[in-house]
């Protein structure tokens, strides 16, 4: 009989995932901004933040490029950048 593989469960706030990204990364240009949220609802990893109103931010730690906030926006204040390569 096998063991567990996974002993315990990880933390997603320890486990910074970010390094998994696909080739592109969010901007939120901040000009047409409505404060909607759907950016947020929208996010499979929760890595969008809103300290101010209408000002939302990525952590980049965390996201994985995916683009479901920049498709979602209904006023396209989201544009999915190229992912800059760390040579």
């Amino acid at each position: 009989m096998f063991g567990p593989l996974v002993c315990k469960p990880g933390s997603s706030k320890k486990n910074k995932t970010g390094s998994w990204r696909i080739e592109s990364r969010p901007k939120f240009l901040h000009q047409e901004c409505i404060g909607c949220k759907m950016c947020i609802s929208a996010c499979p990893e929760a890595c969008i933040v809103g300290e101010e109103k209408n000002k939302y931010e990525v952590d980049l730690a965390f996201c994985k490029g995916c683009g479901m906030c920049a498709l979602i926006c209904p006023k396209k204040d989201i544009e999915m950048t190229k992912e800059e390569s760390e040579i």
